[in-house]
Formats: C-alpha cells, sequence, structure tokens
C-alpha cells in the first residue's frame, strides 16, 4: 500500500512586496501618527475609519497611470463562479476615494463642510522595489464641501505644522505650492487646444506634463528635449517627444522654470502687485505671480490661477506661514487625474546617501489638492474638495537618515526569577511597578540559567533588572541593576571608573518603585 504523500511545508517568507513590521518600528510608526492626528485634531478635523474593502465601482478610474479601474489593485469577484456573480471587491487602494464614496452615501447626516482625517494601510497591486512596497501607510486630511481657497492654505499652513511636529526642523522642509490651471492656461497659450484630433491632443497634453514634473531628474535641457523631438537617454533608450516649436518650449519655460529675477521684473512685479491685494507679500512672492500673469494674461484658465495663487498666498503670509515653509513653484505637477485647483507637495531639502553611496536629495513625503470633481461621480453634483496625503514611512525613513530616530526599543524592566516557587513575589514586584505606569515583566522561561535571563534583557533593551534571592527576600531586600549604565561600563570603562560608577544597587524591598524610576530617569 502507498503511503499518502506529506502536504508540503509552507514557506516561512513575506510575499513579494511586502514586508514585517517589529517592536521599534511599530512603536515609532504609531507614535508618528499620535503627533500628527494630534495637529489634525487641533485644526478641528474629525477621525474617519472607512472599510479597507470599497467596490471596484466606488474605486473608479482615478488609480495612477493604469487604463482600467481593476488594473493596479488587489480585486476580485464576489460569488464568481454563481450564475449570477457578485460585485467586483478591491483593497483600496488610497484613502481619497473611500472619502468620496461616505461623503455622497452619508450627506444628509455630515456637516458641511466635512472636515475628516483617516489614517491606515493601502495596497497596491504594482512592481515592487527597494523601499516601495504593496502595503504602506497613508495619513490624509480632506475637507470636503468648502470651494474657498481658504481651505487650501488651511491644508498647507497644517501640513507645515505636522512636519515641525514630528521632528522635521523648519529650513529642512519646504511646501510647495502649484495650480492646475497653470498648467491648464499654458497648454492653451502654446496652442495645444487647436490640435484637432482629440486622442492626439491629449497625448502631447500628457507628453508636457510628465516632460515638466521631470524637471528635479533631468533640467532644463532633459525637458526641453521631451518637449521638443524627444529624448535618448544614457542607457539608449528613446522617449517621443512633444514636438513642440521652439516659440512654445520658451513659454513652459518662463513660465514654469524661471530662476532669478532682473531688477526690470522686480519692478515690474511690484507694480502689479500695487495694483491688487497683494500689497504683504514678499517680493519674491511677486515675481511669481506677475511672471505667470505675464505668460499667461491672454488664458482664462491662467488668470484664474494667478487670483488663486495670490489669495493663497495673502491667507498663508498673513498667519505667518512664509516663504520659508510655503512656496509658489509652478514646476509641481501632481500625477493623478483629478486635481482641479491648488496643488501641493511637501520636499524634504537635504541630502542623503543612498544604498550606493550616492548623495541624492531626499525628495516629497507628502501631497494634495483640490478635487472638485470625485464626489460628483457618484451624485451627479460638483462637490468642492481639498485635502492632502502624508508618507509617514517616508517620514520615517527621514528622521532615520537626519538621526533623529531613536531605534532602540523602549524595553521593560525585567524582574528575574531566582526562586521559582516563590512566583507570586515576582508577579507582586511586576504589579508594583506596573500601577506606577513603569512597563515591566516578570522572566517566563526556564529560570535556572541566570546569564540566560540578562541576555533575555538585554535582547529586550531592558534598562533595568530586578533580582532577589532568597538571602535578600529573608533581609527584606532587592537588587536593582542598571542594565544602560552595565553596558557602557563593559565597553570601555577602567577599574577605577567601574568602582567609582557602580550599576546594580541593593535597597530595601519598600524602596524598589523609587530606585527603578531614578534609574529610568537618569537615562531619559
Amino acid at each position: 500500500m502507498a503511503k499518502p504523500k506529506k502536504s508540503p511545508r509552507p514557506k516561512a517568507e513575506t510575499p513579494k512586496g511586502f514586508r514585517d513590521y517589529f517592536g521599534a518600528e511599530v512603536t515609532q510608526r504609531a507614535e508618528m501618527l499620535s503627533k500628527i492626528a494630534g495637529v489634525y485634531h487641533r485644526y478641528g478635523f474629525d477621525a474617519l475609519e472607512s472599510s479597507g474593502v470599497e467596490t471596484v465601482e466606488a474605486l473608479g478610474k482615478f488609480l495612477p497611470d493604469v487604463d482600467r479601474p481593476n488594473e493596479g489593485v488587489f480585486a476580485w469577484q464576489e460569488d464568481a463562479d454563481a450564475d449570477k456573480p457578485g460585485d467586483w471587491l478591491a483593497l483600496r487602494y488610497d484613502l481619497t476615494a473611500p472619502l468620496a464614496r461616505v461623503y455622497a452615501q452619508h450627506q444628509n447626516d455630515l456637516p458641511k463642510p466635512y472636515r475628516r482625517y483617516a489614517m491606515g494601510p493601502v495596497w497596491r497591486n504594482e512592481k515592487p522595489g527597494p523601499g516601495r512596497f504593496r502595503q504602506f501607510y497613508q495619513c490624509d486630511a480632506d475637507t470636503v464641501g468648502a470651494p474657498s481657497v481658504a481651505a487650501d492654505a488651511e491644508i498647507c499652513a497644517m501640513l507645515a505644522d505636522c512636519l515641525e511636529e514630528v521632528g522635521i526642523e523648519r529650513g529642512d522642509y519646504i511646501v510647495r505650492v502649484n495650480n492646475r490651471k497653470v498648467l491648464n492656461g499654458v497648454l492653451e497659450a502654446i496652442g495645444i487646444d487647436h490640435i484637432l484630433d482629440a486622442d492626439r491632443r491629449e497625448e502631447v497634453r500628457g507628453i508636457v506634463l510628465r516632460a515638466i514634473d521631470k524637471f528635479d531628474r533631468l533640467g532644463w535641457e532633459g525637458v526641453r528635449d521631451l518637449l521638443g523631438r524627444g529624448r535618448k537617454d544614457s542607457s539608449g533608450d528613446y522617449t517621443e517627444g512633444a514636438n513642440l516649436n521652439s516659440e512654445a518650449i520658451q513659454t513652459v519655460r518662463k513660465a514654469f522654470f524661471s530662476s532669478g529675477a532682473s531688477e526690470e521684473l522686480k519692478a515690474k512685479a511690484i507694480e502689479y502687485a500695487n495694483g491688487t491685494d497683494y500689497q504683504t507679500l514678499t517680493v519674491e512672492d511677486k515675481v511669481v505671480l506677475y511672471n505667470l500673469y505675464d505668460v499667461l494674461r491672454d488664458t482664462i484658465s491662467g488668470v484664474e490661477a494667478v487670483v488663486e495663487l495670490g489669495d493663497f498666498l495673502r491667507l498663508c503670509r498673513s498667519a505667518g506661514y512664509g516663504p520659508d515653509r510655503i512656496v509658489i513653484d509652478p514646476s509641481v505637477v501632481r500625477g493623478l487625474g483629478y486635481y482641479t485647483g491648488p496643488v501641493f507637495e511637501a520636499e524634504l531639502t537635504f541630502d542623503i546617501q543612498d544604498e550606493k553611496g550616492r548623495t541624492r536629495n531626499f525628495g516629497s513625503v507628502a501631497g494634495g489638492g483640490r478635487y472638485d470633481d470625485l464626489v460628483k461621480r457618484f451624485t451627479g453634483q460638483a462637490v468642492p474638495a481639498t485635502g492632502v496625503s502624508i508618507g509617514v514611512d517616508r517620514l520615517l525613513a527621514a528622521l532615520d537618515a537626519k538621526g533623529r530616530l531613536d531605534k532602540a526599543a523602549d524595553g521593560p524592566v525585567v524582574v528575574t526569577v531566582m526562586d521559582k516557587d516563590r512566583m507570586a513575589d515576582y508577579q507582586a514586584m511586576v504589579a508594583e511597578l506596573r500601577q506606577e505606569g513603569i512597563r515591566a515583566e516578570v522572566y517566563l522561561g526556564n529560570p535556572k540559567n541566570f546569564g540566560n535571563q540578562l541576555k533575555y534583557a538585554d535582547k529586550r533593551h531592558s534598562p533595568v533588572a530586578v533580582i532577589q534571592g532568597g538571602d535578600e527576600h529573608a533581609n527584606g531586600m532587592v537588587q536593582i541593576k542598571d542594565l544602560i549604565e552595565g553596558a557602557k561600563l563593559a565597553e570601555n570603562a577602567t577599574l577605577e571608573e567601574w568602582k567609582d560608577r557602580p550599576s546594580q544597587y541593593k535597597v530595601p524591598r519598600d524602596q524598589l518603585i523609587a530606585k527603578v524610576r531614578e534609574i529610568l530617569d537618569l537615562h531619559r
């Protein structure tokens, strides 16, 4: 009789594009989320926790860089083999599309405007790469039902406050703001809207926007080639260009990439601002606005954009958010197609070393903008909305790169077991420590080898070990071992230093809490 085949053992490995998070990483993220939530709450936003699963129909066709709604997401069909298959469902790929569904579904019960924040994992079925995972956290805040540019200015001010709250110092970041109407105005000014073939018009429009978005990586020469006949990169790959004429290319350059300002331009900008409500702006603010106005004055979208950007700046500056925190940058191009007005990105301005030792700018950690048409998919009526999404994992990586993350976990005080028959005494000690708000645990492994207990405490990053053998118990005493100081002494202390800096203390049992707290306070 043949032996039954054994089932193969499953591989103990995470799926491709996913990862596990342990102790300190989970704690660091939770602390960051708590800090950001505190800022959101301070600004008057309410928490919302929506479903992690949406219908594919509800998610819509707004996933970046894909043509079909169920491409790029983890999707499945309910009762796929049944006579009447059910809905297509998908894991949410962001927190904005679910918000549109929630607002449309519950709009009669929600305050208007509706201000909400949401935090949680999202999933994208995209090719993973270094630092790019299929599951990651987002941290969003949105205002639905407010058409005023004041809502956009408030979001950007709140974004700046969030960055500083989590430890990004002023000077290490900048919030860059643009307006989709600027892009539309430039496309109108260079004649793209006059291309009769609709498919070709959208193709050229896409090439121009992608070219502008690559300025940081390719510089003006690379952008110019993409606006013209095309560009061949160092590997020999060729990218087709938009085939704009030289005049159109110069218009794009003037609108998006003007560097510096002549005295003549400054004078014109100041004269322009004096005829508006922009007198409180900086000279740099006025130059950017006038430059855009000069290029786009004959386009409807462009003029609207300049007015909105001017009002946006006026609100930010009056609230104390200067050009060291928030600036207008016409080269900002957000990838998602649903943005209809102001768009913004928070960029960290310091350099880091990549995995190959090359110097790189850290780059963007947050982005967002106005999306007035997203809720309309459900209601048929335009509903103004604006919001921001913060990349928590990116922020954690940034703080790590700046050496501002404490990688050591906040380990518990470990009460060692010298006599397993006295477990009740050790549990009593732990209970006292916990009641005083001190993280603590009893060693629950095999107590036979005391050295292994200290090794365990070391692996747990424990600051203190509590020791009470039979003699100490009989005399009403307890030993308190400062593991942090002990590790320092073991590493480089001389014999004299070892004697002068004790790392273990014998104290009366009723002084256990006081001595442990003294040691913990010493190392904070």
